[in-house]
């Protein structure tokens, strides 16, 4: 380990002008950029995705975010209209080529867009950005049937089981982990090497905050982006409905104990902006340190960051 940094001058300069190019798209746009707590005494309780958290004068746990989506929300219930913002998120237990536990997450949201308008603006972003194609859409049950040959939402929990690869003890595995585990392991690798692909429609119990589909609740308004294979955004349809949303993160609760997973206190105050009125809105989470390594070609994020965690 050294003291120096493990990106170049040069590197350096690239991300400087990424953001220039990032808030030059949004003001073009009339798009707010607004800049919200990194540390909230809440916590999505999504089980896939574990926080880091410290504690205030010993007595107060607090979560360092795992993304700005709810106190963002609360902006957009107060009146805000549309806004943005680049900021730094943490995740624990994510490291690797791809992974860093502090990254730069650009993240925003647009009242009165569906999910297919905020693709499109996506969209325009990546072609402005990344010099792509426009790119593919493709919904989430063909992906699957095109490379697996399966059905998400009708193959039994044990034909899932069986195709999952390299995992010990796979029928020990609940349904929607051996989902993400055939998409990551299988999937992901071949998409987005033309244009990007985005993945629209994702079974309802993987969208923890984005509303169901009116025409069938077994699935989401939500979407993923990938480039090269690698995921590079996540956007949903908003959940609206203060009651739904209650139930779902009670409902993840449960899941996480039984998984062993440590549980958290909800974020209330999200939920009373909820019970206020969130507007009618989509949003769409972007990795800049990932979106970065796409523009450049580097090969691992450390070539990214001035200073990695690990």
């Amino acid at each position: 380990m050294t003291w120096q940094p493990t990106a170049s001058l040069e590197m350096l300069q690239l991300r400087t002008k990424l953001y220039q190019d990032i808030r030059k798209f949004f003001a073009n746009r009339q798009v707010l950029e607004v800049e919200t707590p990194i540390l909230s005494t809440g916590s999505v309780p999504e089980p896939t995705i574990e926080p880091l958290h410290t504690n205030y004068s010993n007595k107060t746990q607090l979560f360092l975010q795992t993304s700005p989506e709810l106190a963002m929300k609360r902006l957009l219930a107060a009146g805000s209209g549309a806004i943005f913002q680049i900021t730094k998120v943490f995740r624990d237990n994510e490291v690797g080529r791809w992974h860093n536990p502090e990254f730069t997450m650009l993240e925003w949201y647009r009242p009165k867009f569906n999910k297919m308008d905020l693709i499109k603006e996506v969209d325009e972003l990546l072609q402005t950005l990344l010099k792509s194609q426009s790119a593919e859409c493709i919904n989430y049950c063909e992906l699957f049937e095109k490379y697996t040959g399966l059905n998400p939402l009708r193959a039994s929990l044990q034909e899932l089981q069986t195709y999952v690869q390299d995992v010990q003890n796979p029928q020990l595995l609940e349904r929607d982990t051996c989902l993400q585990l055939i998409l990551s392991q299988q999937i992901e690798t071949k998409l987005g090497k033309k244009y990007p692909t985005i993945i629209t429609d994702f079974p309802a119990s993987q969208a923890a905050l984005a509303r169901k589909k009116t025409d069938n609740p077994q699935l989401a308004e939500r979407f993923e982006v990938y480039v090269q294979g690698v995921e590079l955004a996540n956007g949903f349809y908003e959940l609206t409905d203060p009651i739904e949303q209650r139930q779902r993160f009670e409902q993840d609760l449960v899941t996480r104990k039984k998984l062993n997973l440590p549980t958290h206190p909800l974020d209330e105050d999200f939920l009373a902006a909820l019970e206020a009125g969130l507007p009618d809105c989509s949003g769409v989470a972007v990795g800049l340190d990932r979106l970065l390594m796409l523009i450049t070609g580097a090969k691992h994020i450390h070539e990214v960051l001035a200073f990695p965690n690990f």
